[in-house]
């Protein structure tokens, strides 16, 4: 990754763009060096408030080399400052975009280092058959599951191969791979879950892994985007400061420093040509949507909020296809986020696609883009491969491309400002963007890592994988900026942003350790490792966690609501499968107080996605799912009206025996298990039950 632009603002601290600085004296002894964006959030940590941060305002004058030289203050002026113009010197500026420094050479040098030790084992691994002997060293203390779910015993330890399903080794990552991109092919997507053991019981039903796709792809089309727009502009003020105020933060894309001139220049276009008219009025769109709050709570079949400035912004944005320059690819970015809050993930795909297409038009040739809008160009970027990589990770979609210029964008840094006197509307919000850039490295690294080989893997294969997986998540937490470090207790955030961080945390969290439940799911005697245990009891608790405030999912519905939702599907379904484990139930108690505690967790999810059903078929069929999961077995084996009747004394009989064990109901026809909510489950039964008869 290439440095980005250095960025001095009344004696802050540099922000420096690297995505690749971690040390190798600090990782643990057993870890891998599989790439890490901490450098990235370190070199951002400053001494700050708690209760605030200084977020960056514009980038600063580049000073001339003399000026440099003599540690004066330069005043940019071209072709020849104050200074050398009384001197008589020849006046000399550095290319913008600083050189790397000692420190920075030395860090990647010895990355790459690492990187090519790295490439080797993986083609000796995979040369060699990583898991071919049961005597292979790397095996010597692990347990798995092979792929026909066989027990490999030994005298003294039990072997376990992760079933195959995507789950693999660092070993099966081709040589010359980007590991911080999503792979092609991957199982890591909510839908996969429904194929592992266990949980495959859950629903009636097996369910195609590409069935999300489908449903958005026969999805009717927004009507209300063929009608004549309409717009009312008597409170674009207050929309625009809820833009700056509420959304500006969690995509960082528009500068407000030279917002008042963009405005003026749809303004004068009367807000019907050009990409200023387009971007301000998405700005609208976006900053009405956010003072609704969640879309989750507008009553269904009522306009959202911003729709008819998004209406008259779409009639803008055929002119902009075919011209490729910032300000078109900046519209298409904007549609893709509005469209995104109102839950239209393969719509606001086929904007980003188009987004993707200008971008790489334009780094093509990186030189020709106006120094002025080099800044927006790296955060329209990453916005789109932020975008990208979300929807990869839960729909099997074509990749764009623009993730192969991923090493030559620099990062974000900071806005200039045309007029420095003039006052901004804003402030320029960008510490979050530059964690959610790292977090999302850290993700795909994860996919790339372990969901994205179809062969078995051993535990053992996995642990120093998982180790620096673990760590580098860790490592994203403490270099964050004081104001963004979200504790840990087990409270409710009421910081929108620490919440949306918090969430993040534990979904990267339990992504990383879900192996081990698919491991234990397939064969209980796989627990008795006391590593895979205490893996396991990691990803419980980290989807626990995930899932105990569910009203903080709210502060981020207006980019996630979409992964949101599937993410707490996929949380809730990891649950309810340990739950029918003896081991892992075991671990969950230890985790939650009680059993009801759990019911409860589980009931609040499967209540707050059915309010999602409406706004997307692919969320409404996460809530069918989940809602069946919920109770498996109580009806889709339920016994015919006949047998209800003859058999209603044996029926009275098992519950009372229920009852009194405190065992779990179970349907006398289908013999399957429920382990919800033992005593509601006992008594929907009978209501059903009575009903029938």
């Amino acid at each position: 990754m290439s440095t980005g632009r250095d960025v001095k603002t009344n004696n802050h601290p540099t922000v420096r763009s690297r995505l690749l600085s971690q040390s190798s004296d600090t990782a643990p002894a057993t870890s891998l060096h599989l790439g890490s964006d901490d450098g990235l959030l370190s070199s951002l940590k400053r001494k700050i408030s708690d209760s605030a941060v200084d977020y960056p305002r514009r980038r600063a004058t580049i000073a001339c080399e003399v000026c440099r030289s003599r540690k004066s203050r330069c005043d940019g002026n071209k072709p020849k400052c104050k200074l050398c113009a009384e001197l008589g010197a020849e006046c000399v500026y550095r290319e913008p975009g600083v050189k790397l420094d000692a420190g920075d050479k030395l860090i990647l040098e010895h990355l790459n280092r690492i990187e090519n030790l790295l490439q080797i084992n993986f083609a000796a691994n995979q040369s060699n058959g990583l898991h071919a002997s049961q005597d292979s060293p790397s095996l010597s203390n692990g347990t798995a599951l092979s792929g026909d779910h066989a027990l490999i015993s030994g005298s003294s330890n039990i072997i376990s191969i992760i079933p195959n399903g995507g789950l693999g080794t660092w070993g099966s990552v081709p040589v010359g791979t980007n590991i911080s991109t999503m792979p092609k092919c991957h199982t890591n997507a909510t839908m996969h879950l429904l194929q592992w053991p266990l949980i495959r019981d859950l629903v009636s039903r097996p369910y195609d892994p590409q069935i999300l796709l489908q449903l958005e792809m026969a999805r009717e089309p927004l009507h209300t985007l063929t009608k004549t727009p309409c717009v009312d502009l008597s409170n674009t003020q207050a929309y625009i400061q809820a833009y700056f105020d509420r959304v500006n933060v969690w995509y960082a894309c528009v500068n407000p420093y030279t917002w008042r001139s963009q405005y003026r220049t749809a303004l004068s276009n009367g807000f019907r040509e050009g990409p200023e008219s387009c971007i301000v009025l998405l700005v609208l769109a976006l900053g009405e949507a956010s003072l609704r709050g969640s879309i989750s709570r507008i009553v269904p079949h009522e306009e959202p909020p911003g729709l008819q400035y998004f209406t008259a912004a779409w009639s803008l944005l055929p002119g902009m296809i075919t011209t490729n320059n910032v300000l078109a690819a900046q519209c298409h970015l904007l549609a893709a986020a509005y469209l995104f809050y109102l839950v239209r993930p393969l719509e606001a795909w086929n904007l980003l696609c188009t987004t993707s297409t200008k971008l790489q038009l334009l780094l093509m040739a990186p030189n020709r883009i106006p120094q002025q809008q080099r800044e927006l160009v790296e955060r329209i970027y990453w916005n789109a491969l932020l975008f990208e990589s979300d929807l990869l990770a839960e729909l099997d979609l074509p990749h764009s491309g623009v993730v192969q210029f991923e090493e030559n964008v620099g990062l974000p840094g900071g806005f200039e400002g045309e007029d420095q006197d003039q006052e901004q509307v804003g402030r320029d919000e960008l510490w979050y963007f530059l964690a959610e850039i790292a977090l999302r490295r850290l993700l795909n690294r994860v996919s790339q890592l372990i969901y994205s080989k179809d062969s078995m893997a051993s535990t053992t294969s996995l642990e120093p994988v998982v180790a620096e997986l673990d760590y580098q998540l860790n490592q994203w937490y403490e270099s964050l900026p004081l104001p963004l470090q979200f504790p840990f207790s087990r409270t409710m955030l009421h910081d929108p942003i620490q919440a949306v961080l918090r969430l993040r945390f534990y979904a990267c969290k339990t992504i990383i350790y879900r192996p081990y439940i698919l491991a234990v799911l397939d064969n209980e005697q796989a627990v008795l490792d006391p590593a895979v245990r205490e893996c396991c009891h990691k990803c419980l608790e980290a989807s626990v966690r995930q899932l105990e405030h569910i009203m903080e999912h709210h502060a981020g519905h207006m980019p996630y609501i979409w992964q949101g939702a599937l993410s707490m599907m996929s949380q809730t379904l990891l649950l309810m499968g340990a739950s029918m484990s003896p081991s892992l139930l075991g671990i969950l108690l230890t985790i939650v107080p009680h059993q009801q505690a759990l019911d409860e967790l589980i009931s609040e999810v499967v209540m707050e996605v059915q309010h999602y059903s409406s706004l997307a078929p692919s969320l409404s069929l996460a809530a069918e799912i989940i809602k069946e999961a919920e109770s498996p077995g109580m009806f889709s084996c339920f016994p015919s009206e006949l047998d209800v009747r003859n058999g209603w004394g044996m029926f009275a009989e098992n519950k009372e025996e229920l009852e009194e064990n405190g065992e779990t109901a179970r349907s006398a026809a289908g013999g399957r298990t429920s382990p919800f909510s033992v005593q509601g489950t006992i008594d929907v039964f009978y209501e059903e039950l009575e009903l029938i008869i």
